[in-house]
């Protein structure tokens, strides 16, 4: 990877960090004071939401921590190795979590006349492009492990045709 992309891509991952503390830090204390006007019939619901939005963010901050790790080593040409895989198993636990707390949040929403039905429905779609998003890479996981076998294969047979040399 060039430097020029590494550079801008960690710049981006540092503002989508400091924009997901953001929004712990201040808009869920203002969603939480916003939940305080619900009905009665409703307030059952504020926890959970609250909760929701904490554990999304978190799953958020927890895939670009990987992605970081994982440009490094590509910068540092180790990407192709086992011990990425570790850092694409969280990106995908985290993403299909995301994907169950955002179904999750649309199963709260549902019952009742609180939430437009429609909402609700949108709410399920995002949880399914979650959810394809984790799926995506998972399939990237499955490259991965075909390019790391190529470069075990291709170090055994330099390593054989410098025995025979």
């Amino acid at each position: 990877m060039g430097r020029l992309t590494v550079l801008a891509l960690r710049a981006v991952i540092v503002a989508l960090l400091a924009g997901s503390l953001g929004v712990q830090a201040v808009l869920v204390p203002l969603l939480a004071g916003d939940l305080e006007g619900l009905d009665a019939e409703y307030s059952h619901l504020r926890a959970p939401i609250l909760l929701i939005v904490v554990l999304t963010a978190l799953t958020a901050q927890t895939v670009l921590v990987c992605v970081w790790r994982l440009v490094t080593m590509a910068r540092r040409g180790t990407v192709f190795s086992h011990a990425a895989f570790r850092h694409v198993h969280i990106v995908i636990g985290a993403f299909a979590t995301a994907a169950l707390l955002v179904f999750a949040l649309g199963t709260l929403l549902a019952p009742g006349e609180a939430v437009a039905p429609g909402m609700v429905l949108l709410v399920g779609r995002v949880g399914l492009a979650v959810l394809g998003i984790a799926l995506v890479v998972l399939v990237l996981r499955m490259l991965l492990a075909q390019a790391v076998a190529r470069d075990v294969e291709a170090s055994l047979m330099r390593a054989e045709l410098a025995g025979v040399i």
